[in-house]
């Protein structure tokens, strides 16, 4: 009897018997990988905050509902994006925070050198377009975001740039990247862009304009403490114009009437005068004399001898005196 090698090949009718077997076994291997690629191939999930492109012999169609979805495999083509806000900085490093030149170094109007560094934030608004309108629209956003900023920074002054006029520079910066997406659209939205931080390149130049701050302060507070003492020193100063005023009010008041009261006895005494001439100027003259000489006595003689007196006037001497004025002397 004669041993069978094991390792012999079978031959005749047993090696078509074994090829149909492997043929089957391998048909079967194959039926069955290409039956789970369907399977699995033929569903796919859409996150929260995802948004999916269904690409069909090349339309393209955006799903939006978050959920589990069924598209037809081997024709259908899906892609997923991320429709959150995500961000990128301009002018710096986001690893080690270290300032790159070649973007952030910007020349203002007033023809200074000045580091700033800006971060923007963005998001998909159009998954179809963002997918195939271009090639890199976050590179293309990028690129119109830096060409704003050195526009909008190039108008501006370097005082502006580093402390007064940021917020106005982000607001014009931020107008010009909307205008250009608007005339450019790529399928990106832009959420907002802030300045991160805004120095002077040198340590020279930034300790001059730390110098410079701080005079500004010392003028802001020189110019708060004048105000102060004015608003203090000025309403003392409108009273005292007040009471100056009126007190020169009532003294032209004053003056006035007495003006008037002196026009009044003169025109009295000119009617009196023009009637009785001689006695108008005796009447005044021992008036005059009665306020230039309040303590003389002056009394009349008459043409018939007899005294009489004509004017009750004070004695001139305190103990009894009088002196007597007689008409002719």
């Amino acid at each position: 009897m004669t041993e069978k090698n094991v390792y012999d090949f079978p031959s005749g009718n047993n090696f078509k018997d074994f090829f149909k077997k492997a043929s089957r076994i391998i048909l079967l291997v194959v039926f069955i990988i290409f039956a789970t690629v369907v399977a699995f191939g033929s569903f796919y999930t859409i996150k929260e905050q995802e948004q999916a492109v269904v690409t069909t012999f090349g339309k393209a169609k955006t799903v939006s509902t978050a959920g589990l979805h069924f598209k037809i495999p081997l024709i259908q083509r899906v892609e997923k994006v991320d429709t959150t806000i995500q961000g990128f900085p301009i002018g710096y490093d986001a690893t080690t925070g270290e300032f790159i030149e070649s973007e952030s170094m910007m020349i203002t109007e007033d023809f200074n050198f000045v580091n700033v560094d800006f971060f923007v934030e963005y998001k998909v608004s159009d998954p179809v377009r963002a997918l195939y309108a271009s090639v890199e629209p976050v590179t293309i956003l990028k690129n119109m975001a830096q060409s704003s900023i050195r526009m909008v920074v190039g108008s501006n002054d370097v005082d502006s740039v580093i402390t007064t006029g940021k917020n106005e520079i982000q607001a014009e910066i931020k107008e010009s990247i909307l205008n250009k997406l608007e005339k450019h659209d790529i399928g990106i939205q832009l959420v907002n862009i802030t300045i991160q931080d805004a120095e002077p390149p040198t340590e020279e130049v930034m300790e001059a304009f730390k110098s410079v701050e701080t005079a500004k302060q010392g003028k802001d507070t020189a110019i708060n403490n004048a105000n102060k003492y004015r608003n203090e020193k000025l309403p003392q100063a409108e009273a005292e114009v007040d009471k100056i005023l009126q007190k020169a009010e009532s003294t032209r008041a004053e003056r006035v009437n007495e003006a008037e009261a002196e026009v009044a006895r003169f025109n009295e005494m000119f009617e009196e005068y023009s009637k009785y001439p001689l006695i108008t100027k005796q009447r005044m003259f021992y008036e005059t004399m009665e306020d230039v000489l309040p303590h003389i006595k002056v009394i009349i003689d008459s043409s018939e001898g007899g005294v009489q007196k004509h004017l009750p006037l004070e004695s001139f001497f305190t103990q009894g005196g009088n002196t007597s004025v007689r008409e002719g002397e």
